[in-house]
């Protein structure tokens, strides 16, 4: 363990993962902000916390069942010639659950009444949408957790430096959870480049599943673009509403 903390190697192969985690975490911070932005703020936040928790769980024990995650890729079934493996179901799976879900909130979107949605009116209909939540955010957490511990294995075999990785990825996801999640709210349009980003990652996985890999820097730069120039858009509206409010005075 002494010899990995003066390895330089080590700490650049740290460095690298931790990198990579944070990109991937990505997706899981846009879907939970995706899945808690029409809960109250206590339960979101309640949400937001149980949804990076089990996210980080979920990581660290299949860290510690290697042995079982390498067995999931050993094919288990043909379809049309492609050989499945349980991975490449769990990938598929996970992509069909994604683009259904962003495509049902794009469709709750579009077609909202301009009052906005119902409020939930009694406490047990708001627990068991939160409990619906929680299942949603299960789901999917089993999905990108084992993606990112195969990506975490294809670069590295010291399980500490995974661990390390994983511990610092999920301290900065959490950190970056919270505002990411006011932002979407607070700005419809964020929302729906959002769901449209859910969509392409569910495409992702789904390829990935069926033996086509797309790189994921190819998605991760067209998103950053869009981001930034939602970003312009954002500041634009605000300048032009504080220039009306000042010429009104």
């Amino acid at each position: 363990m002494m010899e990995l903390l003066t390895d330089p190697n080590a700490w650049a192969a740290l460095l690298t993962l931790s990198a990579l985690e944070i990109v991937l975490g990505i997706d899981n911070i846009i879907f939970i902000s995706i899945l808690i932005a029409r809960a109250d703020a206590k339960r979101a936040k309640l949400a937001r916390q149980v949804g990076l928790s089990l996210a980080f769980v979920f990581r660290i024990a299949l860290l510690g069942a290697l042995s079982w995650i390498m067995g999931l890729t050993a094919p288990v079934l043909t379809i049309l010639g492609n050989e499945l493996s349980w991975r490449d179901i769990i990938l598929i799976g996970g992509g069909l659950f994604l683009i259904a879900k962003a495509t049902h909130e794009i469709h709750g979107e579009v077609e909202a009444e301009e009052d906005g949605p119902a409020p939930v009116t009694t406490e047990v209909a708001a627990g068991r949408a939160f409990f619906w939540i929680i299942l949603q955010l299960v789901a999917i957490d089993l999905v990108f957790s084992l993606d990112s511990i195969l990506t975490a294995i294809g670069l590295v075999d010291r399980i500490e430096i995974m661990v390390a990785a994983i511990v610092f990825a999920m301290i900065v996801m959490y950190v970056a959870s919270g505002p990411v999640a006011a932002f979407i709210a607070e700005h419809p349009t964020t929302k729906m480049l959002a769901l449209a980003f859910l969509v392409m990652i569910g495409v992702a996985l789904m390829a990935d599943g069926f033996g086509f890999h797309i790189p994921r820097g190819y998605i991760y730069i067209s998103m950053a673009f869009a981001a930034a120039v939602e970003t312009f858009n954002v500041l634009a509206k605000r300048n032009r509403v504080k220039r009306r409010a000042n010429e009104t005075k």
